[in-house]
């Protein structure tokens, strides 16, 4: 190569690594970018097990669930008309959320569960669910009252220096049926009502709770006979919707053989007017817990119903002459003292429940005692659990030959005055290990409810003018099982399986037994009359019910 031709590759080359050196110091001066830093999901041992750091905050998370199978049997005397539903099914679905933050003032806790099932048969339905709003049913021919579904707020509440608010479990409540499937037994458990409540706790395990609570979940109606139209009685525009008005009537004048002639009729849907108010005094400890709990509510009801008096003053006795005069019925009104008809009482309830923790016959045994008494508050008592609440006559299970009168109160045919009811349960249930896999749990109660003396035998009077909805005159009084002071016994038992942790397989059975207190009752699967009585009656109901379950919680 010649010489020139050498020195110009040479010059070349000092060019091009010149001209790098000078890109490389440009891209010095510009700004680098760097990986966005991943922030991963953290443990937050603090709150217990299963909390998370949610992403960028200092609130710990928890998210749990749960799937459940249920299918159940519960033979049926009567297999007519809408009985005869044998096999019930349920599949039922549960997430929870459970947020918890660390404050200076403790902890600020935000929980909130849903459900949502698909349930079939009379007896895995509920009527009370759907009564209260909180399931809707199938309408098809062959699935009206048998096929159910509802998707449901079960929980949503937050804690914060001992205040709870939004919807949780009553404050009221203490057993609340945990060791069984079904959960038959008499006493109170509601597991969603809306409550505002502050509890104080001590270090040494006392705490009191008073707490402010939605009185549409323990309102048990008023027993109300309906209002025509009969064959006696005209009827009056409104008065058989009983979602709207629930009549029942106030006796003004009689005839000269007792019975009525003259009434006037009382709404007695009641209105929300004041929260329930709930205490509960509880101590916990290693050895188990024990709770007093107390409840006071309203019970009350409108005014008259305008235009729904029936008068025979001025006919034969027996047959109605319309409407009585609004002169007539204010005077005979005033004789009893009662210038409107709306009223209010006070329904109250007393709880007293022990859990005694027993880890010396196995690990995770446990024992529950329960007793509970309540005047114009079924619901607290428990009393109506079993066979349904929101209504005031239901029968313990379908096909049943005689109802269950679960009145909260009666307005008395003759005083026009509130009669509450009286009504006491107790519940014992203890839960046994026989391996940590297997365990089984034995439970009952027994419980009563009454109505005030003579108020039976008052709405006897007003029968011709209301209709066999009221208990009827004469020997047919006696078979009646409208109003009767009534009881009922639940007892059962368990044995469920876990082979691994939360996982449930297990089954139940239960024998209920549901009477009169004393006397017998017309058979209403066989209603056959001899003379115009019953040529069948009854002096208590027996069933059994059994029940299997396959459950896991995560």
């Amino acid at each position: 190569m010649e010489r020139g031709a050498t020195t110009r590759l040479a010059g070349a080359t000092i060019a091009v690594a010149a001209a790098m050196a000078i890109d490389a110091a440009r891209a010095a001066d510009l700004p680098v970018k760097t990986a966005v830093p991943i922030e991963y999901v953290r443990v937050c041992s603090a709150s217990g097990a299963g909390f998370f750091y949610i992403p960028g905050t200092d609130t710990c998370l928890r998210v749990s669930g749960r799937a459940r199978f249920e299918a159940g049997y519960i033979p049926v005397q009567n297999r007519t008309n809408s009985s005869g539903d044998l096999s019930q099914y349920r599949g039922l679905m549960r997430l929870n959320f459970d947020a918890r933050t660390q404050t200076g003032y403790g902890t600020l806790r935000a929980f909130l569960r849903v459900e949502a099932a698909s349930r079939t048969g009379v007896f895995m339905t509920s009527g009370t669910q759907q009564r209260i709003g909180n399931a809707f049913p199938g309408t098809g021919q062959d699935a009206f009252g048998r096929v159910q579904n509802y998707f449901v707020t079960e929980k949503a509440f937050v804690q914060f220096a001992g205040l709870t608010a939004g919807r949780a479990s009553s404050f009221f409540d203490f057993y609340a049926h945990d060791y069984e499937l079904i959960g038959s037994t008499a006493g109170s458990d509601v597991p969603s009502t809306n409550l505002l409540a502050y509890t104080y706790k001590t270090a040494e395990g006392w705490s009191a709770t008073l707490s402010m609570e939605d009185p549409n979940v323990r309102k048990n109606p008023f027993y109300a006979a309906s209002a025509g139209p009969t064959a006696t009685t005209p009827g009056q525009s409104g008065l058989n919707n009983v979602f709207i008005t629930a009549p029942s009537p106030v006796i003004l004048g009689t005839n000269a053989d007792g019975t009525a002639n003259t009434a006037v009729f009382v709404d007695t849907v009641q209105r929300s007017r004041m929260p329930d108010f709930v205490g509960a005094l509880r101590y916990d400890a290693g050895w188990g817990s024990v709770q007093l709990s107390a409840a006071v509510k309203d019970v009350n009801i409108g005014g008259f119903i305008a235009n729904s008096g029936l008068s025979t003053l001025t006919a034969a006795p027996g047959s109605a002459t319309g409407p009585v005069g609004a002169g007539t019925a204010a005077a005979l009104l005033a004789t009893r003292g009662l210038t409107s008809g709306a009223q209010t009482d006070y329904g109250w309830a007393v709880q007293g429940g022990l859990k005694v923790n027993l880890p010396w016959i196995a690990p995770g045994d446990g024992l529950y005692l329960q007793g509970a008494y309540g005047e114009g508050a079924l619901v607290y008592t428990g009393f109506s659990y079993f066979t349904g609440t929101y209504g005031s006559q239901l029968n313990p299970v379908q096909g049943a030959p005689f109802m269950h009168a679960l009145a909260d109160a009666v307005i008395n045919p003759l005083t026009g005055r509130i009669d509450l009811s009286t009504s006491f349960t107790a519940t014992a249930s203890f839960l046994h290990y026989w391996t940590p896999e297997w365990r089984s749990a034995f439970f009952g109660s027994y419980g009563e409810v009454g109505f005030r003396r003579g108020t039976r035998e008052a709405f006897s009077l007003v029968n011709g003018l209301v209709g066999a909805t009221a208990p009827p005159t004469g020997a047919a009084f006696a078979s009646s099982p409208i109003l009767r002071d009534n009881y009922q016994i639940i007892a059962g038992t368990s044995l469920i399986w876990s082979p691994v942790k939360d996982l449930d397989i297990g089954i139940e059975g239960t024998y209920i037994g549901t009477g009169p207190l004393g006397g017998r009752v017309a058979d209403a699967s066989r209603p056959v009359t001899v003379n115009g009585l019953p040529a069948y009656t009854e002096k208590r109901y027996d069933t059994t019910q059994i029940r299997m379950r396959v459950q896991r919680d995560f």
